[in-house]
Order: structure tokens, then sequence, then C-alpha cells
């Protein structure tokens, strides 16, 4: 999925939290992190949806586990060998 092309709303965001784990998003300089199954859906969207109401990009999943927004350390963190 490219989110800059294909747009996601909150009901279709909220599927694709339902089937991950957990969250790591990238906001500024802060990097957060969701385990899934404890945290509020409605938590989550706040951070992941952008002001358009639409996820937020880059948005993809890696295994169960879903990353939105960019930071490098963030990518270090979870690409590294």
């Amino acid at each position: 999925m490219n989110a800059t092309k294909e747009r996601m709303g909150p009901e279709e965001a909220t599927v694709l939290l339902e089937s991950c784990r957990t969250a790591t998003v990238a906001r500024g300089r802060k990097i957060l992190q969701f385990d899934l199954k404890n945290a509020e859906v409605g938590d989550v969207l706040k951070v992941i949806m952008g002001p358009t109401g639409n996820l937020r990009a880059p948005t993809m999943r890696v295994g169960h586990r879903l990353v939105v927004g960019f930071s490098e350390e963030m990518f270090k963190d979870i690409f590294a060998p």
C-alpha cells in the first residue's frame, strides 16, 4: 500500500491496527511505541492519522509491526541486521 496514493481513513486504519501486535510511530523527534493488545484504538488513531483525516505517510507493515512516520533512528532500530 502506498499511503500517498491510496487514502486510508480511520475505519481502514482500525482494521490495519487489529492485524498488528505493535505500532512504532515517529512524531517529530519522538518515537512512540504501542502494544496494540493493551492500547486504546482511539489513542493510537490520534497519533497515526494526519491532519487530513487519512493515515500518515510513510506507513508500512513489517511482520506484525506497524511503522508510521519517518525517523532515521527508528528505521535503523527496525531494519538493522
